[in-house]
């Protein structure tokens, strides 16, 4: 009978419930009136000075490195999407072919950026092509 005894104890035990803070599955529990840890803020370095980009040379895509938004409007047409973080920008041109990423920095300090860099992918799957074919391709 001692026996019996001693194997429900570890069932009788599962059957108690310990309260648990709401919280996404698999977080851990927290106790009541605990302050959660601090957080650590990083601030990035200040750049004192300009760093200029590294561009692309790769053969085929002389039309395109070196240009800037308005001549690449001219090769490609509006592009379908323009994004815009601090003096950089990103172009994408869209065709049956591939889709296009453009990449334009300013080569000096407060300069006009232009193309220094350049991606192409399909669009069905968005494996890899050749740059150069793509840009071909895409042209007007």
């Amino acid at each position: 009978m001692r026996k019996f005894a001693l194997l429900l104890l570890p069932l009788l035990g599962a059957c108690t419930t310990v309260p648990v803070a709401p919280g996404p599955p698999g977080a851990p529990a927290s106790r009541p009136g605990a302050a959660p840890p601090p957080q650590e803020v990083r601030v990035a370095p200040a750049t004192p000075s300009f760093r200029a980009p590294r561009v692309m040379n790769v053969p085929g895509l002389e039309s395109v490195i070196g240009r800037n938004e308005t001549a690449l409007a001219n090769l490609f047409g509006v592009p379908r999407l323009t994004v815009k973080e601090g003096d950089a920008k990103k172009l994408q041109f869209v065709g049956e072919a591939c889709v296009l990423d453009v990449y334009l920095y300013p080569l000096e300090p407060r300069g006009e950026p232009s193309a220094t860099y350049v991606d192409a992918r399909r669009a069905s799957d968005g494996l890899d092509v050749d740059r150069a074919a793509c840009v071909r391709a895409l042209r007007r």
